[in-house]
C-alpha cells in the first residue's frame, strides 16, 4: 500500500508527457489517450515482472508446507489432518471459509464498511467543494491530501495492528472515519475543514483495511487464504460501488451533510462485532469472594 503512494504520486506527473508522446506520433491519437497507452504498458510491465521475480510463489509455498504438515499429522495418527479445513480455490470456499470464522466474518464486515465508507464520501466531495466556490486546483489539492492520507502512513498503521493488535486498528478505524464524517459534513464553505476531513477519511480507510487485511489472512486455513482474498475484493468493491452510486442520489436529494451522516451509520456494524468480539475475549475481572472461615 505504501508503494502506491509513490504511483499516486508519480502518476498525473507523467499524465502531460504522455499525451505530448502519443500527439508526436503524427497518427492522429488524441493527446488525451495518451496516458490510458502507458498506463497499459506499465501494467503489463507489472505484471511481467511480477511473474518472473516473485519466485518461489508465497502462496504455493504456504499450501505446500501445509499438505506436508498434514501428511505428517496422518502419518503420527494425531488426526489432525482430518480436522483441517476443505481444500478449494472457488468463491464458494471462500465464503465457507468466512462463515466458520468469527474473526473472518469481522474483517470481511470492516475491510468492506470502511471501503464503502470512504468511496462514498470521498466521489462526492469535489461536487460539495464547487458549490461552495472551490475551484478545479483547490479541489485537487483537498484530494492529494486525502490521497496521502489513504497511502503514506500505511506502514505506521501495520506497525500499529502488531503492536496493539487487530481487533484495537479496527476501533480506531471505526472512530477516524466517524470523525471524517462528522469534520466533512459539517465543513460548509470552509474548505479547510474540508481538507482536513477527507485526510481524515484516508487515515481511517488505511487503518481499517490495513487491520482487517491482516484479520482476515490470519483467521482462515492457509489453503482457502486465496479464494477468501476473492470473496473479499468482490464484496469491498461491490459494496462501494452501490454505495458510490448511491452517494449521487443521496446528495442530491437531501445534501452532503446527509451523505456523510449515512455513511457513518455504515460504521455501526463494524463497531458491534468488533466490541462483541472484545468482550467475548475480554478476561474475567470480577472481585472472587474470600472464603468462609
Amino acid at each position: 500500500m505504501w508503494a502506491t503512494t509513490v504511483g499516486a504520486v508519480l502518476g498525473p506527473n507523467i499524465a502531460s508527457p504522455a499525451g505530448r508522446s502519443v500527439s508526436a506520433l503524427g497518427l492522429g491519437i488524441p493527446a488525451t489517450a495518451g496516458p490510458f497507452l502507458w498506463g497499459s504498458g506499465i501494467f503489463v510491465a507489472a505484471g511481467a515482472l511480477v511473474h518472473v521475480l516473485l519466485r518461489p510463489d508465497p502462496l504455493l509455498t504456504a499450501r505446500a508446507l501445509e499438505t506436508a504438515e498434514a501428511d505428517a499429522a496422518r502419518a503420527d495418527g494425531t488426526g489432525a489432518a482430518e480436522r483441517a479445513p476443505a481444500r478449494g480455490h472457488t468463491l464458494r470456499a471462500g465464503m465457507a471459509a468466512v462463515a466458520a470464522s468469527p474473526r473472518a466474518r469481522l474483517a470481511l464486515v470492516t475491510i468492506a464498511g470502511t471501503h464503502t465508507v470512504m468511496v462514498s464520501i470521498m466521489v462526492m466531495t469535489p461536487v460539495a467543494l464547487s458549490h461552495h466556490g472551490a475551484d478545479i486546483d483547490l479541489i485537487g489539492l483537498v484530494i492529494s491530501g486525502h490521497i496521502a492520507g489513504m497511502y503514506a502512513l500505511s506502514p505506521v498503521m501495520g506497525r500499529l495492528a502488531d503492536r496493539l493488535g487487530r481487533i484495537s486498528v479496527v476501533g480506531l478505524a471505526v472512530a477516524l472515519l466517524a470523525c471524517a464524517g462528522a469534520v466533512a459534513g459539517t465543513a460548509g464553505a470552509d474548505h479547510t475543514r474540508s481538507a482536513a476531513g477527507l485526510v481524515l477519511l484516508g487515515l481511517g480507510w488505511s487503518a481499517g483495511l490495513v487491520a482487517g487485511s491482516a484479520l482476515l489472512t490470519e483467521s482462515v486455513p492457509t489453503a482457502a487464504r486465496a479464494a477468501t482474498q476473492g470473496l473479499s475484493d468482490l464484496t469491498m468493491n461491490g459494496a462501494a460501488g452501490a454505495g458510490g452510486a448511491l452517494a449521487g442520489v443521496i446528495v442530491s436529494h437531501a445534501g452532503y451533510g446527509m451523505l456523510t451522516a449515512v455513511a457513518a451509520g455504515l460504521l455501526l456494524p463494524v463497531a458491534a462485532l468488533a466490541l462483541a468480539h472484545t468482550l467475548r475475549r475480554a478476561p474475567d475481572r470480577t472481585p472472587r469472594a474470600e472464603a468462609p472461615g
